[in-house]
């Protein structure tokens, strides 16, 4: 049986009292999911920085909130771990991988955040579960994309291509194909269903390039692009569109996202991300109204994304700096 990510925490835990006060937030249930995404975003900050001591303290306490009852906070755990490509989160994000009472939402996030941290060591596991004809699909389709990343990296294929540098600081499922790509050809890749999902997502994230800055010539077109992925048979693919879609923040996504999020027959991965995708166009005309007309939704995945929607649009009326909290700390 393998061990559940919190029985991996370590026994110590460091004294810094700002993050020990960011942690027990983290994990607190009776604190607003709201709240808890913004501390959460904290410790991302710090986890992301090796080279200060709270870094693996961080990592740890980011570790410890997957006993949480939410699976949307515990998706954007895995997400937040896999963004700081430290190998010290592989242990984690491997125990909720391996755990199959665990959502397949939580599992699908942890195979992708391994694949950012690029561990070729986890390859066998990941490859194990791309080849599991009873694992989840939306989890097998992870799975086959983290092999072809993590494989990509290491290849003489990588080393030969010139990567346009991104506006976006994420690292993504998939590398952007090539610059020299046309809208056109990138759209072609995008819906070819009979190309490899790695392949797929690369298109997407060329989209994307392409459609930021929005004032860009390109903008518009692209992301008009993008939406028709909404129409894909595969609900992983569904819902990266709905994410690329969050991170351009393009008002011309609006009526595409809109029409996922009211669709009450749609998987409620895709509904989720494009609630918190329209989160982040929140001062855009009519968005708020929409996402509050779910704050009771069936699904509880639904209610809380919109409920960090929110937030994030109060967010950005509030002309804040920072989402998260930023706390001052020191290098040993």
């Amino acid at each position: 049986m393998a061990p559940s990510a919190t029985s991996l925490l370590p026994e110590t835990a460091c004294s810094d009292p700002t993050l020990l006060s960011l942690r027990k937030t983290l994990c607190a249930e009776s604190t607003p999911l709201a709240q808890r995404f913004r501390v959460l975003f904290s410790l991302k900050h710090l986890a992301c920085q090796p080279t200060l001591p709270t870094c693996l303290p961080a990592i740890a306490a980011i570790a410890a909130a997957f006993v949480s009852s939410s699976a949307l906070l515990k998706h954007e755990l895995a997400y937040c771990l896999g963004q700081t490509k430290n190998l010290a989160a592989v242990p984690y994000l491997r125990a909720v991988l391996e755990d199959r009472g665990e959502d397949a939402m939580c599992r699908h996030e942890s195979a992708e955040a391994l694949a950012a941290i690029g561990d070729t060591g986890s390859l066998g596991l990941l490859k194990e579960r791309r080849d599991d004809g009873k694992e989840e699909k939306v989890v097998r389709e992870t799975c086959e994309i983290a092999v072809e990343r993590i494989e990509w990296e290491n290849s003489e294929e990588r080393k030969a291509e010139k990567l346009k540098q991104s506006d976006f600081s994420s690292i993504d499922p998939a590398p952007p194909m090539e610059s020299t790509a046309t809208i056109e050809s990138l759209e072609h890749s995008l819906l070819d269903t009979t190309q490899p999902l790695f392949l797929r997502y690369r298109a997407m994230f060329g989209l994307r390039d392409l459609a930021s800055p929005p004032d860009l010539p390109t903008a518009s077109q692209a992301v008009l692009a993008l939406a028709k992925g909404f129409s894909d048979p595969s609900a992983l693919f569904r819902h990266e569109i709905a994410f690329v879609f969050g991170q351009l923040s393009h008002p011309a996504s609006i009526p595409s996202l809109t029409a996922a999020l009211t669709d009450l027959e749609e998987s409620s991965m895709v509904r989720h991300e494009a609630a918190e995708a329209l989160g982040s166009l929140g001062e855009e005309e009519g968005v708020e109204e929409t996402l509050k007309m779910f704050l009771n939704d069936k699904q509880q995945v639904v209610r809380e994304s919109v409920e960090v929607a929110l937030d994030m649009a109060e967010f950005e009326r509030s002309g804040e700096a920072e989402y998260a909290f930023i706390p001052e700390v020191t290098a040993a």
